[in-house]
């Protein structure tokens, strides 16, 4: 059996799925193999609310649209909880509670009997109190069972066609606030200013942490070199300043992922 034929199994066993369906490469893949799978009985659902980043939500209709599976949205209001905006450790919990929780509301008033997530195997690896708010709520991760792990996610990604093949990852907002520092909504729309401002510069892989008036800029590796010449670092530097914030700096480190996670714990 292919791997991707696996897939297809393990999610044809639950018979109809929401999925949460961000439009980044993992939640496309299992909504793509949800749809071929089950067809009409596969929904992908897009939450959206202040942490969202400008164009995401419409990067998920257009990848929806190219999978064929029906797709909706639905608002939650994480920033209401009052553990999701004190922005300790464990505010992905907190927000992927609201999340599921809105979710499944729409599972059971449309009839859908099963949650399905984008999380992959390598994702047990990390700081992930997601994870912990998916299992409360019987969250299903069809790529985690079968020990998909992000770069095989690509492949099959790129395999089955998808759009979104190699996207790069575009968490929530709120994972550019140091933490401790309070997730309140026009900080959430400074960021998203701040990013958009960069990436009209012609930089696609990057993050504007957010230190209170200081917006910190870290570049992809293949782009930095760029960034790091005079000229690249004073446009980077009044863009982040034109969309609102007193100073900005260019990391001279190349972005990495889960970086605050790294930091919170040494």
């Amino acid at each position: 059996m292919t791997r991707v034929a696996e897939l297809e199994s393990r999610l044809s066993e639950l018979r109809s799925v929401v999925v949460a369906f961000s439009g980044g490469v993992d939640s496309s893949l299992v909504a793509c193999l949800a749809a071929r799978a089950l067809g009409a009985r596969a929904l992908a659902v897009t939450a959206v609310s202040p942490a969202l980043a400008t164009g995401e939500l419409d990067g998920a209709r257009s990848v929806a649209r190219a999978i064929g599976i029906a797709h909706e949205t639905v608002r939650t209001d994480e920033l209401a909880r009052a553990g999701y905006a004190a922005n300790g450790r464990d505010r992905c919990y907190h927000c992927k509670s609201e999340l599921y929780e809105r979710l499944w509301a729409v599972a059971r008033r449309r009839g859908f009997a099963a949650l399905v997530s984008g999380a992959n195997a390598d994702d047990v690896g990390d700081w992930r109190p997601g994870l912990r708010a998916a299992a409360e709520h019987g969250v299903r991760h069809v790529l985690l069972e079968a020990g998909v792990g992000k770069e095989e996610v690509r492949a099959l990604a790129r395999g089955l066609g998808l759009p979104s093949a190699d996207k790069p990852a575009s968490p929530c907002l709120a994972s550019r606030l140091p933490y401790g520092t309070p997730v309140e909504p026009a900080v959430l729309a400074l960021v998203d200013r701040a990013e958009q401002a960069v990436r009209a510069l012609g930089y696609r892989v990057l993050r504007v942490r957010h230190h209170g008036g200081v917006g910190r800029v870290e570049i992809g590796a293949p782009e930095l070199e760029r960034a790091l010449t005079t000229q690249g670092r004073a446009a980077i530097v009044a863009a982040v300043r034109a969309a609102g914030y007193d100073r900005a700096e260019v990391s001279e480190q190349p972005f990495r992922s889960g970086s605050l996670n790294l930091i919170a714990a040494s």
